[in-house]
């Protein structure tokens, strides 16, 4: 296979948004705030669980995003696991962190909490993007891959359980697992899952014999179809991954596989 090219993205850290009015439903028709949807978010760390915090959808570290749409595009499409990310601009300018992963046109970067400390919305930070287009896997830097095919996953789970994301190119979004903390209150930031019966080669669906490893990115979400986000890594026939369940050992992508100890 020929080498990947390797490309310089720009993003700009997001500042969070709310409509008019506040309020969403949660799936038992209660309203609730959606605190943590995205921008600079602080005290949740890799390794935390999906269920430990009361927010919707909240990534650790900054979300970024792109003014111009087809910026925004590449910025999500390009960017993979445990590429480089330099802050470009503001008072965390030359700290470096690292891609976690995607969510509905964002990019999730973790960094440590001294450097979180000194980002705001607005703040520019280029990815060396590298890895999409490798046969086999999707998302992910080619550094991390021989780590990622040889660890365990958290847990299986079937196809049904997949809400917001099918339909949707998996090089630029992520898969929301309904589950809630009576199913998955040992699931934590990082996690490796396995989803069967599910290609996401091309836009994500079902697919029977086919199975996707995904990498978990964001925590847990009250609102209907939705749930802890699972970042697609690895696709293929489910007769030749090799995925070994380990509930209770199982250790993840963690801030020292990534290179950046203390996200």
């Amino acid at each position: 296979m020929n080498a990947l090219v390797r490309t310089t993205l720009l993003g700009v850290v997001e500042t969070p948004r709310l409509g008019a009015t506040p309020h969403l439903v949660d799936r038992d028709g209660v309203p609730y705030v959606p605190t943590a949807t995205g921008g600079v978010v602080l005290g949740l760390r890799l390794g935390d669980g999906v269920f430990d915090v009361d927010a919707d959808h909240a990534a650790p570290g900054v979300t970024l995003v792109h003014p111009d749409p087809a910026a925004c595009h590449a910025l999500t499409a390009f960017a993979c696991l445990g590429n480089t990310a330099v802050v470009r601009s503001g008072d965390a300018r030359g700290a470096t962190g690292r891609v976690l992963g995607k969510r509905e046109g964002r990019v999730i970067v973790v960094y440590t909490q001294d450097v979180l400390a000194r980002m705001v919305p607005g703040d520019q930070v280029a990815i060396h993007a590298h890895g999409q287009g490798a046969a086999g896997s999707l998302n992910v830097d080619p550094a991390l891959l021989p780590a990622l095919r040889g660890r365990s996953v958290r847990a299986r789970v079937p196809s049904h359980l997949v809400g917001n994301g099918f339909g949707r190119p998996a090089h630029q979004w992520d898969l929301d697992l309904q589950v809630g903390p009576a199913e998955a209150a040992h699931w934590r930031l990082g996690d490796l899952v396995c989803i069967d019966d599910v290609d996401v080669r091309h836009n994500a669906g079902s697919r029977e014999g086919w199975s996707t490893v995904a990498v978990l990115v964001h925590a847990g979400s009250p609102l209907p179809g939705h749930g802890p986000g699972a970042m697609p890594v690895l696709c293929g026939p489910t007769a030749g991954i090799d995925v070994r369940v380990d509930p209770d050992g199982h250790v993840g992508v963690t801030p020292d596989l990534l290179g950046c100890p203390g996200a």
